[in-house]
């Protein structure tokens, strides 16, 4: 996830980090449409790119003992494969009156996600100010969490409204949706942030040119993810 106020970005590698970014939307973006194994195919590949990185960080902790380090392994492949786990799954969820409701959800996920990484960066740009947790991550700034919220309640109130919504219950839901996904994507950034930090590297990986590693470009999503995923397992067990 990009910083809410970085200015340290090397202007010359604009042309690099726009073009990766354009190819890695139109294979996800194409992914995503297809659905069936397609999707599952590419969010399998990225968990386990993400797996391999976060294997690696860990390697590099100092300090570390062996049963630490297994536990260490196995957090990760938990969180990171019941992320991904809910991510594909709900390319699959089927809905009356909607003719492709998987496709929809995983959009807005993603959508919510990117937005609020948008909004961080502008408003943390614009606005300064205090920063969250400076040893952890020195850019990311309070007002670059309210822009994030921002951001994503924005993007799922219209996106509500266009599915035909009332606009007072779009903005209720989107609103207080946009906030949690600001907060749980930002917690993801810095728990990555965190263990980058621990591990004395600036990137978790070098696989995408001129934006660093897998897990730095999923790290909000896989939080969200996985959130949403216990959230549901959760309304599941509550149902019986």
């Amino acid at each position: 996830m990009a910083e809410d106020n970085s200015g340290g970005s090397k202007m010359s590698d604009l042309p690099l980090r726009i073009l990766s970014a354009i190819v890695m939307v139109a294979i996800a973006g194409s992914a995503l449409w297809l659905g069936g194994w397609w999707w599952t195919a590419l969010v399998l590949a990225v968990s386990l790119g993400v797996l391999w990185e976060w294997q690696a960080l860990v390697r590099t902790f100092p300090g570390q003992s062996a049963i630490s380090q297994i536990l260490w392994l196995l957090g990760g492949a938990i969180y990171v494969l019941f992320a991904a786990n809910t991510l594909a799954v709900t390319r699959t969820f089927t809905e009356a009156g909607k003719a492709d409701a998987g496709l929809f959800y995983v959009a807005l996920i993603v959508g919510t996600v990117i937005a609020v990484d948008i909004g961080a960066y502008f408003f943390g740009r614009a606005l300064g100010g205090p920063k969250i947790a400076p040893k952890i991550s020195p850019s990311k700034t309070w007002a670059g969490l309210l822009g994030g919220a921002v951001g994503a309640s924005i993007v799922i109130t219209m996106t509500y409204m266009l599915q035909g919504v009332h606009w007072s219950q779009a903005m209720q839901t989107g609103w207080i949706a946009g906030a949690l996904a600001a907060v749980i994507a930002q917690a993801g950034d810095f728990f990555e942030s965190w263990m980058k930090r621990r591990a004395g590297v600036k990137d978790s990986g070098r696989i995408i040119p001129g934006h660093g590693g897998l897990f730095d470009r999923v790290d909000g999503l896989l939080a969200v993810c996985f959130a949403l995923g216990l959230a549901h397992l959760a309304v599941q067990v509550l149902a019986g």
